[in-house]
Parts: structure tokens; sequence; C-alpha cells
């Protein structure tokens, strides 16, 4: 029995051959990691693969708080900005999110690239989490709304 990983559009795909007698098994298993599309761009930086699985991990809570929308489009940029700078190098994470009704976008600079993007996690999570907030209070009252509204034409729904 042997595996392989597989890059798709779709996420990663682990294909498991099994070899039974004669016939040979292709049993393909999806395993999905984010419905949203992301872009990681690195900016005077070279992005390592241990970068790429934190920011994947970092984004994987925001994924689940938007939804299995695939017309999301999540596009994270990493820099270094130590032009500027006299002393260590500063780093900058970017994220900003569109699709979907929504226009999301959040930066941080730290002295830590780990750190930045924790910061601009955090920063995207409190408005993903305002945005649904905003949202469903305006469910609510419209719903409170119509419900005045039809006790108002009942005439047996209010008493003098």
């Amino acid at each position: 029995m042997s595996s392989e990983k597989v890059n798709s559009r779709a996420g990663i795909q682990n294909r498991i051959h099994c070899k039974i007698g004669e016939v040979t098994l292709y049993l393909v298993i999806a395993l999905i990691f984010s419905a949203m599309n992301t872009n990681i761009k690195g900016t005077n930086i070279s992005l390592s693969p241990a970068i790429s699985d934190y920011v994947d991990k970092r984004l994987k809570k925001i994924d689940d708080i938007l939804g299995e929308d695939g017309s999301i489009q999540c596009d994270v940029e990493l820099a270094k900005t130590t032009e500027h700078h006299h002393k260590g190098d500063i780093f900058k994470a970017e994220i900003h999110i569109v699709g979907a009704g929504k226009n999301l976008y959040a930066a941080a600079e730290k002295s830590d690239l780990y750190a930045a993007i924790d910061t601009v996690r955090d920063d995207i999570l409190r408005e993903c989490k305002a945005g649904k907030g905003k949202r469903i209070s305006l469910i609510r009252r419209s719903g409170a709304r119509v419900k005045n509204m039809v006790k108002g034409l009942w005439p047996w729904g209010k008493r003098n």
C-alpha cells in the first residue's frame, strides 16, 4: 500500500493505492481544507513551506466563520519593511478578503513575522464577527417589526 499527496484547486487529495491480487484499487479521498481561494504573496521575503502552512492553519478559523462559499477571494501579503528602520527587521502582514458581499481588510506590523500574522488574523476575525452580529441584529429587528405589524392588523391581537 502506498500513498501520495496531490495538490488540486479543491484542496489536497490523498491517493491510496491498494493491490489485491491482480486488481489495483484506487481510492481517492478529497480533503477540502479551504473553500475560499487563498493567495499568499511575499514581498522582500522568501516564503518557506513552514510560513505557508502557518498562514493556512491561521486562516482555517476565518474560513469556518465565512462559510463554504467558493467565490470568496483571500489575499495575504507578507512583507519585510526594513528600508526606513534603523534597527532590526519589521514584518508586515496584510489580509484582504473579497466576495459574497464582504470586503474585509486588516494589516499589522510587528518585529516578528508570526506575531504579525496572529495580529492580522485577530483583526480579521473581529471584523467578521462584528459583521455577522450586525446582520443578525438587522434580521431580528426586521422580524420584530413584521411581528408588530401583524399584531396591529388582527383585531383580536390588542385589547383596550
